[in-house]
């Protein structure tokens, strides 16, 4: 079984592609919080793996909270691992990862980073084609070195890059938007809005709720995913006044199979 959270698709790609090579089921992590469905069952031989974003150098607090809920029941030693995308660095992510797991009784027995495009449109325009194309090219690459690690069953295996000042970026700047950058409130709608729904339906918070044809935000905090911000077909949502003028970001595998899937 593998596990994966995913606003706007990186993750999801990454999960289904190891998933694919593992034979392997997928699990979305915002679905079984959810629907309540903490528990699962490993069969013999079955590997455990999480596929989740970096959000401000450490897991997204959704994650940790699943991870530190979940239920499972196996016979011996599952292998357990672990792989975070991020835009550049992972900070001490992976840490934060292992210790949500420990406090569950459960052992790491690897973890990885790979690099992909980055969707924080709040804080800064997002990579150029050539950079997207780029950096996925270079992500499968890395994961073809995932997938054949992980078909071995090393442990005590980490390849994550950490990047500089890991420990002041995970320690300082990752409480910080915990506490500050989830608020909903800059969030709104422009009349470019058409009253599709997507964004009601692709929320990991479950906290949008179409309201007279428009989304409304019901929490004063989300998971931050910005799955709703970056897949919105007609540009129509924002978050306060800077993205108005800066592109989107959306993962090739959800433009060519989530997105239609979820507006048929």
């Amino acid at each position: 079984m593998i596990y994966y959270f995913s606003g706007t698709g990186n993750s999801y790609a990454a999960a289904k592609y190891l998933a694919d090579g593992l034979g392997e089921d997928l699990m979305d992590i915002a679905v079984a919080i959810k629907e309540n469905k903490y528990e699962y069952t490993l069969k013999k031989d079955e590997k455990l793996g999480f596929v989740f974003p970096v959000y401000a150098w450490a897991p997204p607090k959704a994650v940790t909270e699943f991870v530190k809920n979940l239920e499972l029941y196996y016979s011996g030693d599952p292998y357990i691992f672990a792989v975070c995308t991020c835009g550049a660095s992972a900070g001490r992510t992976m840490d934060f990862f292992e210790k949500a797991l420990e406090e569950n009784g459960l052992v790491l027995d690897s973890g990885f980073s790979v690099v992909m495009p980055d969707n924080c449109i709040t804080l800064f325009e997002p990579d150029s084609e050539e950079e997207v194309a780029e950096k996925l090219e270079k992500a499968d690459q890395t994961l073809d070195n995932i997938l054949r690690a992980v078909k071995l069953s090393w442990s005590d295996f980490f390849r994550v890059k950490k990047g500089k000042f890991s420990g002041v970026l995970s320690g300082v700047v990752s409480p910080a938007f915990n506490m500050g950058a989830l608020k909903t409130k800059p969030f709104y709608v422009t009349d470019a809005c058409i009253g599709c729904g997507l964004c009601e339906k692709i929320c990991t918070s479950g906290c949008i709720e179409m309201t007279a044809g428009i989304p409304v935000w019901t929490q004063d905090k989300c998971n931050m995913c910005l799955a709703c911000l970056n897949r919105c077909p007609v540009t129509a949502i924002q978050y306060g006044k800077k993205t108005e003028k800066r592109g989107r970001y959306v993962h090739p595998v959800y433009q060519n199979e989530k997105i239609g899937e979820m507006t048929e």
